[in-house]
């Protein structure tokens, strides 16, 4: 009765947080398009050359000690030792702060010095503003830990969604408020990384709030124990073992953001190598930048579909069921794929009608087009990371995209010097490519599930072909009729786009449905899954 208790408990907890951290990042995927809209290109360009740096130190910092302090916790808990709880609590508490405080006077300090490596000295202050948040995240990640520690996800996914929200709100304001107070881009590109700073303050008021009301997961209380316990554990073997749960983790998250690090560090650079003018190496990489929600955004359901991939392999790998192992991953493949692949043909086919319609104009159109497949290779290498997550493979897509990093370092190098952004979106691309490659041939090495590209490709590219044709001519020909009608460009495009989207998205469905790419089977995997499959079939959609 208690196992089953606990493991109730864990599916809540991964529910909780699974859904927190989609919240958390289609928030973040969408506010950079108003955004723009508001601080323009050279605005959104301060914003991505600072942020992935933030981050990079962020990770490095914090990345995996929550996990790791929920674990140590836990099985101090578990073995009745609350004094070694609380020791690990207050070590990790003391080490995070001083990690803080360290990548705080590195980023603070040595600002003019990477400002000047980005080949941008007004970047100075923007590198300063988002120094600030680092002292406070560690508090953040500790107090998460613990309560993760007790089994309690609520704090931390309450805590990810409120920061998350208060940051973008933040970034909106300011940015407004520095384009109509001063008309100035770098201003608004400050306060938008400034923004870091009360979103982590918000997470740590959600967390105090939590602790305060609920003193039995606090971190003064461990589950009523008396407190004058004291616990045989030093504090050296309480640093082995955070650094022992943490390292591999961090390892793996610290390659994430390198990929936009890359072209903070190589993009302006290499424009203004090539001999085109700082203002316009600026202002283009920040076209370049519009690209980054639409992946985001593009990608959201592999994210989702890993999230339940981890738990779905890790529970028939613990039963030994390899058939169910290859199933399940040949199905988290072939349905990613179903998705990524009209997603980039779409994007691609409709560049011009949706950057008019996000973003006003057209700059970057033809890097748009190009790195919108970007999309495919980034779902299908987050989903086989998830398959190989699930096998307990931790590290090994970790090393793959630590592959495609240096992929695309090498290649911005050589082709932005060429072609400009759309070099470094060629680069982008292929970087994925690699990564995704090596991802599938290790599911492939260690479920043994049959992904071949005639068996997973063949049917849905025939479909998208038809979906391509029909998007064509919708885009044609409403830019056609309409053209001397509707009187605003953007609004022009916004219809043509829209129209466009939808009219491609209904015949690749049923393109998909006609021709078997999508089967019942399938479907059942979907929420709602026999509901829908039902209508289908009675609409004539789908085979029995």
């Amino acid at each position: 009765m208690a196992q089953e208790k606990a493991s109730v408990q864990f599916v809540k907890g991964a529910a909780i947080l699974g859904a927190a951290g989609l919240v958390s990042k289609l928030l973040g995927a969408v506010y950079r398009i108003p955004y723009q809209n508001i601080a323009g290109d050279i605005g959104l360009y301060v914003y991505m050359q600072v942020y992935p740096l933030y981050t990079t130190l962020l990770i490095l910092a914090t990345a995996g000690f929550p996990i790791a302090i929920s674990k140590i916790v836990s099985e101090r808990i578990a073995v009745g030792d609350a004094a070694g709880a609380r020791k690990a609590f207050r070590v990790a508490s003391i080490t995070l702060v001083i990690l803080g405080l360290f990548f705080f006077a590195l980023l603070y300090g040595g600002a003019g010095l990477i400002a000047r490596f980005m080949g941008d000295e007004h970047l100075t202050q923007p590198l300063r503003a988002v120094a600030w948040s680092l002292p406070l995240v560690p508090m953040v990640a500790i107090l998460r830990g613990y309560f993760q520690g007790h089994q309690n996800m609520m704090p931390t996914g309450v805590s990810q969604v409120m920061e998350q929200l208060v940051r973008v709100i933040f970034i909106l304001i300011a940015a407004f408020w520095a384009m109509n107070a001063y008309q100035d881009a770098y201003l608004a590109g400050t306060g938008a990384v400034f923004a870091a700073f009360p979103g982590a303050v918000t997470a740590v008021l959600v967390l105090l709030w939590y602790w305060k009301k609920d003193k039995q997961t606090g971190p003064l209380s461990v589950a009523g124990e008396d407190q004058s316990s004291r616990s045989g554990w030093s504090n050296r073997q309480v640093i082995r073992s955070l650094l022992y749960y943490a390292l591999p983790i961090c390892l793996g998250a610290l390659v994430l953001p390198l990929v936009p690090l890359v072209d903070s560090l190589t993009v302006v650079n290499m424009l203004q190598w090539s001999g085109m003018h700082e203002d316009g190496a600026k202002l283009l990489k920040g076209a370049f930048d519009r690209s980054q929600p639409l992946i985001q955004f593009g990608t959201f359901f592999a994210t989702s579909l890993s999230l339940a991939l981890v738990p779905a392999i890790s529970e028939a790998v613990a039963q030994r069921q390899q058939r169910v192992i290859a199933g399940r991953s040949e199905v988290a493949i072939r349905l990613t794929f179903l998705l990524g692949l009209p997603a980039s043909f779409g994007l691609a086919l409709l560049a011009e009608p949706i950057n008019v319609m996000l973003y006003g104009d057209d700059k970057g159109t033809q890097a748009l087009a190009i790195q919108s497949f970007t999309i495919l290779f980034a779902t299908l290498s987050i989903a086989s990371a998830g398959i190989l997550q699930g096998l307990g493979r931790v590290m090994r897509p970790a090393r793959n995209l630590f592959i495609g990093v240096m992929v695309k370092l090498v290649l911005n190098l050589a082709l932005v010097p060429l072609w400009g952004i759309s070099g470094a979106a060629a680069a982008t691309v292929l970087a994925y490519f690699v990564a995704m490659g090596l991802n599938v041939l290790a599911v492939r090495k260690y479920t043994g599930a049959r992904i071949g590209l005639k068996r997973i490709a063949w049917r849905p590219f025939l479909s998208v072909l038809a979906m391509a044709v029909v998007v064509l001519v919708v885009e044609w020909g409403m830019l056609f009729l309409l053209e001397g009608v509707v009187g605003s460009n953007r609004i022009l495009h916004t219809i043509v786009g829209l129209v466009a989207v939808a009219a491609g998205g209904a015949v690749y469905l049923v393109a998909l449905l006609k021709t078997g790419g999508l089967t019942q089977a399938d479907i059942r995997f979907l929420p709602k899954g026999e509901r829908i499959a039902s209508l289908l079939v009675r609409l004539k959609l789908l085979r029995k």
